[in-house]
């Protein structure tokens, strides 16, 4: 691919890792940087992924640099191996030899020796096993524990905030088309723990219990050894279909006015950083072609944000007439009651109008995982009864400023909150291009693990961005000054790229009857943000979907259905005036031909606006219902009709 392509489709011309597929009788798995994924059995996706990583202090990943590639592959199976080489951000290095074999209907293995040069700081070191979510999500289980005992369990169905297993010698599981997967470990104490509480579709286990202290320091010289064994088993009743092929077919979306449950489309908001103020105020045109149904604005005492910044958000309500919530970090150094009232005051002396506040301890904003101390922190009923006294007449948000984890673990007091929030990120764990469009696969878990935590009480999402703008599990974000691909980095430059356009579609897409609310994206400009203003304004696709995406708020969602969501997504409405809203993207690096099936829902043809790598700033187009559509690489087309 070249350079110019590279960056239409991703911001960025770093190379996309190239995978191989290696097969070994009904095993197959893509070999990609090293690591393993979509490993199949009779093309069954039974493992996601198995890894070996290697996390700095901060949970940042520390790159490794491969050496002596052996890769062989026969008839009868395939062999790689090869030795890394990484540092952590202090300068510190390690090394590891990795092996991968596997010979036919036998167990796929993997082994890795480590030895540290120096005294090597790290949160993690070690293998890496992802399950995937469709056919293990409450699945039964068997798990083996380093002592012998043998418990049967299951895969939890809804998020849970704790490692579902510890101690793990080996893990089984049984999916639905017969197969009963294993996985043995050795070299150190494993144990599993839910991966779609960040939004990453897959459980993960992992070795070195998160209850033990990290990071931790590996002495200069010390060696060790860790493998992992995958081995299926096909019970008498599997019913495992041959594999489909659908190189050739058409994709035929179908919109079906009869399958709607009557859920409205969420109202889409803007996140406003205090940094981010001015520039607000001097793109006003483009916050209103946007046209966003509601401002957050993030204010944080911790950081010095004050009076000033107050003022300047009330500024920018009053020029943008765009109703406004606060999002504020209780500081936590002073009770509750001191400084809600400090808080209102300055609201008051600033002249800035709201129409709710969003409050959580600034604490919270950090993790907090199972069995670790929870720094002094205000009871929840009383931040929340302080936060209605001093704000009687808006109404009160709770939840997190940072990811659904969090919430899962430090659940507010639902009777004292008018609505929940949190937000998501896709580069928490994982930052290339597969996995972070996995993530949308793991949504409607949280929406729906969330539901069971609130029932029906109103639910907001966000601030949702590529890119992290805070990390709570460490002390910063990743530095990204070459815009790669690069876990927990504030900037990614996926934002600004068609992929970017097509995630977002995706994302709507997966809300799909979770009854959200507000669906708030990370910025207006900036590393988060829809478009670039540094040298005129030139608007990423991603705000060409928002903006559509907002034009569709309080119609009625329509189900899309006859197609693979994890090939096309499709998001449909209808609104009040019967007119047919459409936003279908590519969320693939392959061209796919699309049907539209509109189910006489329309006379006519549509309007529509193509944004590809022929236009990223969009083309029009006639489209009517049944017309063959070639929707390039993360292309994205939006589409509106006339009244019936």
């Amino acid at each position: 691919m070249n350079e110019d392509l590279a960056k239409l489709y991703y911001g960025t011309s770093q190379p996309v890792a190239e995978a191989r597929r290696l097969q070994a009788g009904p095993w197959s798995a893509l070999l990609i940087d090293g690591s393993l994924h979509d490993i199949r059995y009779r093309d069954v996706e039974v493992i996601r992924a198995v890894a070996f990583l290697v996390r700095d202090k901060d949970w940042g990943t520390c790159r490794p640099v491969l050496s002596g590639v052996e890769i062989d592959q026969t008839e009868s199976g395939f062999r790689v191996a090869y030795r890394a080489h990484c540092a952590n951000p202090d300068g510190h290095a390690l090394s590891y030899a990795l092996s991968m074999d596997c010979a036919g209907d036998r167990a796929l293995s993997f082994s890795a020796t480590v030895t540290a040069h120096d005294a090597f700081l790290t949160a993690r070191c070690g293998f890496c096993v992802l399950h995937p979510l469709d056919g293990v999500a409450g699945a039964p289980a068997r798990v083996e524990h380093g002592d012998g005992t043998r418990e049967s369990a299951a895969f939890p169905a809804l998020i849970v905030p704790w490692q579902p297993f510890k101690n793990i010698r080996s893990i089984a599981h049984d999916m639905p088309c017969g197969l009963t997967v294993r996985c043995a470990f050795t070299g150190d104490v494993f144990e599993l723990e839910d991966q779609r509480n960040w939004s990453d579709a897959s459980f993960k286990t992992y070795s070195r219990p998160l209850a033990l202290p990290w990071p931790f320091t590996l002495d200069a010289g010390a060696t060790f050894t860790q493998t992992v064994t995958l081995g299926v088993e096909e019970t008498t009743h599997a019913t495992l279909a041959p594999p489909a092929s659908h190189e050739s077919e058409d994709r035929v979306v179908t919109v079906d006015p009869n399958e709607s449950a009557d859920e409205p489309m969420p109202a889409l908001g803007i996140a406003i950083a205090t940094d981010e103020i001015d520039i607000a105020l001097d793109h006003l045109p483009l916050l209103a072609e946007f046209a966003p149904h509601q401002l957050t604005l993030s204010f944080d005492p911790t950081a010095g944000d004050g009076l000033r910044e107050l003022e300047r958000f009330a500024a920018l309500q009053r020029h943008s007439g765009i109703p406004c919530v606060l999002e504020c970090a209780l500081p936590g150094v002073d009770v509750p009651r001191a400084e809600f009232d400090a808080l209102a005051s300055l609201i008051e002396a600033s002249r800035l109008t709201l129409t709710g506040i969003v409050v959580s301890p600034s604490v919270h904003r950090q993790s907090n995982p199972p069995g670790s101390v929870s720094p002094p922190c205000p009871a929840l009923d009383e931040v929340y009864r302080e936060a209605r006294r001093a704000f009687p007449r808006l109404r009160i948000g709770g939840g997190m400023l940072s990811y659904f984890t969090e919430l899962n673990r430090k659940r507010p007091p639902l009777e004292l909150v008018d609505w929940t929030t949190h937000a998501t990120c896709p580069i928490v764990h994982a930052a290339d291009d597969r996995s972070v469009m996995q993530t949308l696969e793991a949504i409607a878990h949280i929406t729906r693990s969330c539901r069971a935590l609130i029932g029906a009480q109103p639910y907001s999402i966000g601030p949702v961005s590529i890119g992290m703008r805070q990390n709570p599990y460490g002390s910063r974000v990743m530095p990204n000054p070459h815009g790669e691909r690069i876990a927990m980095a504030a900037c990614d430059p996926r934002q600004r790229a068609l992929f970017g356009g097509a995630w977002l579609a995706g994302y709507a897409a997966a809300l799909a009857g979770a009854r959200i609310d507000t669906l708030t994206l990370g910025a207006l400009t900036g590393a988060r943000g829809l478009a670039d203003v540094s040298d005129g304004v030139r608007r990423y696709p991603m705000f060409k979907v928002a903006k559509a995406l907002a034009r569709m708020a309080g119609a009625t969602r329509l189900m899309c259905v006859g197609v693979n969501p994890r090939e096309i997504a499709c998001v449909a409405a209808r609104d009040a005036y019967g007119h047919i809203h459409l936003v279908i993207a590519n969320l693939t690096d392959a061209s796919h031909a699309v049907r539209l099936d509109l189910r006489d829902m329309i006379r006519g043809s549509l309007d529509a606006v193509v944004i590809d790598e022929v236009s990223p700033q969009g083309r029009e187009k006639r489209l009517a219902s049944g017309e063959r559509i070639e929707v390039r690489p993360f292309a994205c087309l939006i589409a509106t009709s006339g009244p019936p």
